[in-house]
């Protein structure tokens, strides 16, 4: 993370403000996010992001919204799902081959190990929304009874006992790290930051639009990482250790929060949006191309461009990066 931005205090007439947290206490918090960022992306497993794929998520959206859970959780219910999996099939995977011969092969391995994921996969992500709403403090929990209401709507004939097993699975599975962060607490902690900052923004709207754009970017997330992919490489048929190497990208939830404040400030208050962009620059240390190339992507999929992939990553069409901050 580059240089702080000193947080300011807040003068009267700096327009709307976003709470009344102490400057001390949000530097502290963001230092620990930072850091909780860096470390997952250095111990990132190949298998990221392969269980957050659009129709996943949709489901985890969804049931949220029918148990009317609030936005954090829904996130988190995603986060919690995905870290799950990987481990899960890499238990799979291990024990399946200590269990058979070298001679059966990866391919009965695997084969074995999907048919169990498919055969449990519902109930484990409905156990992943329950123990996320758990976390939720200003929400209700979502009961058993709830959970078992809607997996028999789906006819999975589960008992209350299974279901619990479920939740214990995952947490055992977890080791109980439960608690992680998500991207929704990064966008919050940096529009507060900026907000201190003295950048003078419609806090409320921008706050929804961002969860609207977040949201966006997790149903849409693989065209809008290809997109900027291809940007960053400037060719239009990346190759496989690119796509590799590009996965850091794609799992940094400080360059997505960035990206998502960006997008936001552009569409909302564009007059503003080359001092958000100088802003989130010395706050993060994500450079403003980086930041230019990430609301490129997003709005490109939002008005649905027809213009060829491969970008120059200094020609890219309507977001214009201040010279004061290229230097």
């Amino acid at each position: 993370m580059g240089s702080q931005v000193p947080l300011e205090p807040r003068g009267r007439d700096s327009g709307p403000m976003f709470s009344g947290v102490a400057p001390e206490i949000i530097e502290d918090t963001l230092i620990h996010l930072a850091t909780e960022n860096e470390q997952y992306l250095s111990e990132l497993p190949e298998q990221a992001g392969y269980f957050k794929e659009t129709r996943i998520v949709e489901f985890v959206f969804l049931l949220s919204e029918k148990w009317r859970l609030d936005q954090s959780t829904r996130y988190h219910a995603v986060e919690l799902l995905e870290r799950f999996m990987i481990k899960q099939v890499e238990q799979m995977c291990d024990n399946s081959r200590n269990t058979k011969g070298r001679d059966q092969g990866q391919r009965s391995s695997w084969s074995s190990v999907r048919d169990q994921i498919a055969n449990t996969f519902v109930l484990r992500l409905v156990s992943c929304v329950q123990l996320a709403s758990k976390l939720s403090l200003h929400y209700s929990r979502v009961t058993n009874d709830t959970a078992l209401k809607f997996l028999q709507s789906l006819k999975y004939s589960y008992t209350k006992q299974e279901l619990l097993e479920s939740e214990l699975a995952v947490l055992n599975t977890l080791h109980f790290h439960i608690n992680v962060s998500t991207p929704l607490a990064y966008v919050e902690l940096l529009l507060e930051v900026l907000g201190y900052n003295g950048c003078l923004l419609p806090a409320k709207p921008l706050h929804q639009l961002c969860v609207e754009l977040l949201d966006f970017c997790y149903l849409t997330r693989e065209t809008i990482y290809d997109t900027l992919l291809k940007i960053a490489i400037e060719n239009s048929t990346p190759s496989k250790l690119q796509i590799a190497k590009f996965l850091t990208v794609k799992e940094d939830f400080m360059l997505l929060a960035v990206g998502v404040i960006s997008t936001g400030v552009f569409i909302l208050s564009p007059d503003h949006w080359e001092q958000v962009v100088e802003h989130l620059n010395c706050i993060t240390g994500i450079t403003p191309q980086s930041i230019l190339e990430f609301s490129y992507a997003v709005v490109r999929r939002i008005v649905g461009s027809t213009t060829p992939e491969q970008q120059h990553r200094n020609s890219v069409p309507r977001l214009r990066v201040p010279v004061s901050a290229r230097s």
